[in-house]
């Protein structure tokens, strides 16, 4: 039995006998890249609703524009309540459930924050990469991220052309557009962050360090070559690390380099099956036809698609081979093919697919092109080479003897797991950054509604307001959430540990009570998921003060209010 195996085993065993027969949810997580485990024992209630949220324009103000920037101006938050039975034990969803009771929950400080004063949170953050070594963050800053930056850039660019052109077509995209730009604006702030501060050399500088210990009589067994094998991976590794990129680029971007692919699976066994098969099928065809193509605009899915092929057939390297024979033919260029694809293919629309369920014939399904093109992307994307998974796992056991090596060759170290979306708490100060004359507050640790006001821009959908806010700024009608200072507060930065994952986060005082929500970082500090920099390293928050104003003042849900423990 090999050991992943034996540890699945291991995993269940534990899983079984500290449930108590389903009461609990027990979760059993690797640590130091499998040196240790640890189980946690949850109870979970499922019968979560949403209470209120703010307005996009509050929400979400500020946008791509202002997403990993300070000084920021976002009311991001949103409110939830938990039910139970009345017994207050977990239960799903029924209309006799009631509110849940919890032992404690977090007063809600009204004294706001000042620079130096202490701060915690705590979350599941997500993923972070501490324990990356020198090769897999010069695979990322050379190969993987330049890719991803230039295919998401590329497909934001064709998007935005129709979405500046309609309207219609703006609101439709907005949200995948901004999927696509988030993720852009990430890794090229990674980019930079870690070429910036020579990470790479640092970690090599480190890993040269451990090969000579390793490599010591007593050491060679068992480590002496973690450093060559980890290497060695990331050397084979950095070609497919950029076309993979470039692919998934596309993929992101581009709704028909992957619906087609997707849809026509289901039409081929649907072309295939008798009356009763096809009868039993059809309504999920149906469904997922009108779900993939209730917003798409074919005229920009063209441009995108046509674009991405385009790069990707010029960058990628070794792209899918019926692509490669496109591209011989067309020149590299995949304008004439895509718009004649689109002409010719019976997935251009819902129409016509809906058309060829009433009269479905194989030869045309397989001589589709977009489902030729989509199948020919897809297959390239979802390849398996065995010798990959033998690379792998030759990797994943140096790397783990890496991380092994390294806590043993330093007994006294203080070091930490990378986040697994477990439980986690980061500890810290308020910590502002140097003046920014962006920033109207005296000092650059926190925002004020006065910034956002000056921000606004009427009809923009990343800067406009609602009058309502508006109408409460010009009156100064803050309530009790001003600041002694008399400015409303909006957000706050502090120097806490945070990556994907804690956004929502509470974020306590020395004394335990709330006074701000996590939601963001500074760009500044991209790299924190590699490296986590005392200097510029930034969490952004929304002043607890800020969401009270907005549930109680803009929005007049002083129920709420009134079931807060409120400290003044």
């Amino acid at each position: 039995m090999n050991e992943k195996k034996i540890i699945a085993g291991e995993i269940a065993k534990i899983q079984k006998e500290n449930s108590e027969n389903g009461k609990y949810v027990v979760e059993v997580k690797s640590f130091y890249q499998g040196n240790e485990y640890y189980y946690f024992v949850y109870q979970d209630y499922n019968d979560v609703r949403l209470v209120g949220t703010p307005p996009n324009s509050i929400g979400k103000f500020g946008g791509d524009t202002d997403n990993w920037e300070w000084p920021r101006h976002t009311g991001d938050f949103s409110i939830f309540r938990v039910y139970a039975d009345k017994n207050g034990n977990p239960a799903e969803y029924a209309q006799d459930n009631v509110p849940l009771k919890p032992k404690h929950f977090l007063p809600v400080s009204l004294k706001g924050v000042q620079e130096g004063d202490f701060a915690m949170i705590l979350g599941y953050p997500g993923r972070t990469n501490r324990w990356m070594p020198a090769g897999g963050i010069n695979q990322n800053v050379k190969f993987a991220y330049p890719a991803w930056v230039e295919a998401s850039k590329t497909g934001m660019d064709a998007m935005k052309k129709f979405m500046d052109q309609d309207q219609a077509v703006k609101l439709n995209y907005a949200s995948k557009y901004s999927q696509v730009a988030n993720y852009w604006k990430n890794r090229q702030g990674m980019i930079d962050a870690l070429t910036l501060h020579k990470t790479a050399e640092s970690k090599a500088k480190d890993e040269a360090k451990f090969d000579k210990w390793a490599n010591k009589a007593a050491n060679k067994a068992e480590y002496g070559d973690v450093i060559k094998t980890i290497n060695e991976f990331y050397a084979s590794t950095n070609e497919k690390a950029r076309h993979d990129n470039y692919l998934m680029g596309m993929l992101r971007s581009s709704a028909i380099a992957a619906l087609p692919n997707t849809i026509g699976s289901g039409l081929e066994v649907y072309t295939a099956g008798d009356e009763a098969r096809r009868n039993a099928i059809l309504p999920r065809l149906k469904s997922a036809i009108d779900a993939g193509y209730e917003k798409i605009y074919m005229p920009l899915e063209e441009q995108v698609l046509i674009d991405e092929l385009n790069l990707y057939a010029k960058k990628a390297g070794n792209i899918a081979p019926y692509i490669a024979e496109l591209a011989a033919k067309n020149n590299g260029d995949f304008t004439a093919y895509v718009k004649e694809s689109v002409k010719n293919s019976i997935f251009a629309s819902a129409e016509r697919l809906n058309n060829y369920l009433e009269n479905p014939n194989a030869e045309i399904l397989a001589n589709d092109p977009l489902y030729k093109l989509s199948s020919a992307l897809l297959n390239r994307y979802r390849q398996v080479d065995p010798s990959w998974k033998t690379q792998d796992d030759k990797f994943e056991g140096a790397y783990r003897k890496y991380v092994a090596g390294v806590l043993a060759s330093n007994p006294k170290g203080k070091f930490y797991p990378d986040a697994n979306s477990t439980l986690r708490l980061t500890y810290g100060s308020i910590k502002g950054l140097p003046q920014d004359p962006r920033n109207d507050a005296d000092k650059n640790f926190y925002t004020t509604l006065k910034g956002t006001i000056a921000k606004y821009k009427k009809g923009d959908e990343e800067f406009d307001l609602p009058q309502r806010l508006m109408d409460l700024y010009n009156n100064k009608d803050y309530g009790r959430y001003a600041d002694k200072k008399g400015y409303l507060p909006v957000n706050f930065l502090s120097d806490n540990d945070i990556t994907g994952g804690n956004s929502g986060s509470p974020v306590i005082n020395g004394n335990g009570e709330l006074i701000g929500l996590a939601f963001d970082g500074n760009i500044e500090a991209m790299a924190g998921d590699v490296i986590f920099d005392h200097k510029l390293q930034r969490t952004i928050s929304v002043d607890i003060r800020y969401v009270l104003f907005i549930i109680d003042k803009f929005a007049g849900a002083t129920n709420i209010i009134d079931e807060l423990k409120i400290v003044e």
